[in-house]
């Protein structure tokens, strides 16, 4: 289990902007069985990375997870706080070139939308 996850959403739909903006939400929308089950994962204190699909493509920001209630058993409604905006967002093209993320569902399964990372992976992401 890791400690460290991304979570992808379209910025049109719901951007770091608005995660700043609200300061705290739930993270809904989830219904791919692997990204349903990374979410069962988390836990209070969880960190992760804040990734813009679409057209920009790019790691943006952090977040925490604050509470977890996994008793739905379709999706867990998982309450999260906003973090900092990256230094430097991290494009796709990027972080496929970084071997780090070489054998990540990152770039292995690129329509999963909630991803696993290492701890290696997220100091990259904060570099």
């Amino acid at each position: 289990m890791s400690d460290f996850f991304l979570f992808k959403t379209e910025p049109t739909v719901y951007s770091f902007d608005d995660f700043l903006r609200d300061n705290e939400t739930v993270w809904d929308g989830v219904t791919n069985p692997t990204a349903v089950k990374h979410l069962r994962e988390l836990k209070k204190g969880t960190k992760w990375i804040f990734y813009h699909t679409g057209e920009e493509r790019s790691a943006v920001g952090t977040g925490t997870v604050t509470s977890v209630d996994a008793s739905d058993p379709k999706v867990p409604v998982v309450k999260v706080k906003v973090g900092k905006r990256l230094k430097s967002p991290k494009t796709l093209d990027a972080i496929k070139a970084a071997s780090l993320f070489h054998d990540s569902p990152l770039v292995k399964i690129g329509r999963l939308s909630v991803v696993p990372l290492t701890e290696a992976q997220w100091d990259w992401f904060l570099a």
